[in-house]
């Protein structure tokens, strides 16, 4: 049977654990959790088509065992160490269901759990707590944190940039460069971006008759898969992503309202 890591090199064309999750060697325990969220929707058994379930099934499984080292900090530090992975240790040969761990981890949210979780979170301290926190991991890098705070839209990027700039003002965090020296090209680039996937998501919902509920949703994501075959990785990662309400920080945003956007 393949090690760990050689089912890394095999499914994903990388044996660095921290690739296979698409995050950095620095992350910490919410972007590691993240990462695992993102990167197994492209490969969830429920969500390929019944020729790649079988493939979709072991690479799931290569995906658990991933994030359960990285998500246990004695086998994070053996592997960060030694480059190795403790393949006698019971995160690794236990037999568990990956796809009801997996459910546990992510349970699954409606529509309204998120519009009701939106009004309660947007200016709350948690929020705050959570800009702060991308600020610094991203080292101010506007895209990623426009990216990785929960429910933020482009709407909100004034109201976060000046949480930001108070918190500069009060020496709570470094004025890194990136942020403070931000190029007019790149805000507008992100603006272009987020107008470009307002419009995709609102012509998609026109071209199937779709509303805002849930078993919409379900069928917007249905269509996108069987339209745009060689996109749907990709998509589903995004869009799945925004509505899983799996952490209170560093989750990734919600698109609840920006569908909703004309």
């Amino acid at each position: 049977m393949p090690s760990l890591l050689q089912s890394c090199e095999r499914h994903f064309g990388s044996s660095d654990l921290y690739t296979v999750l698409g995050v950095r060697k620095t992350a910490g325990e919410a972007e590691i959790r993240r990462g695992y969220h993102k990167t197994s929707l492209k490969v969830h058994p429920d969500r390929v088509a019944e020729e790649e379930k079988e493939e979709a099934t072991v690479k799931f499984q290569v995906l658990g065992k991933v994030y359960s080292v990285l998500s246990d900090k004695e086998q994070r530090a053996l592997y960060d160490e030694q480059g190795i992975v403790d393949e006698e240790s019971d995160t690794i040969c236990q037999d568990r269901n990956w796809e009801e761990y997996w459910r546990l981890l992510f349970k699954k949210i409606t529509v309204e759990d998120i519009k009701a979780y939106e009004e309660k979170y947007k200016g709350s301290e948690e929020e705050r707590a959570d800009i702060i926190q991308a600020y610094m991991d991203f080292e101010g890098d506007m895209d990623n944190i426009m990216d990785s705070v929960i429910l933020a839209e482009i709407d909100d990027e004034p109201r976060i940039k000046d949480i930001i700039q108070k918190a500069i003002k009060k020496k709570e965090v470094p004025a890194y460069d990136a942020f403070v020296k931000e190029s007019k090209k790149k805000r507008e680039q992100r603006k272009k971006r987020a107008r470009e996937e307002a419009v995709e998501a609102e012509a998609m919902k026109k071209e199937v008759g779709l509303g805002d509920g849930e078993d919409d949703l379900k069928a917007l994501i249905q269509k996108r898969q069987q339209d745009r075959v060689k996109e749907v990785d990709s998509f589903m990662a995004q869009l799945e992503a925004k509505y899983c309400n799996n952490t209170k920080k560093g989750g990734k945003k919600s698109a609840s309202s920006k569908r909703g956007k004309k």
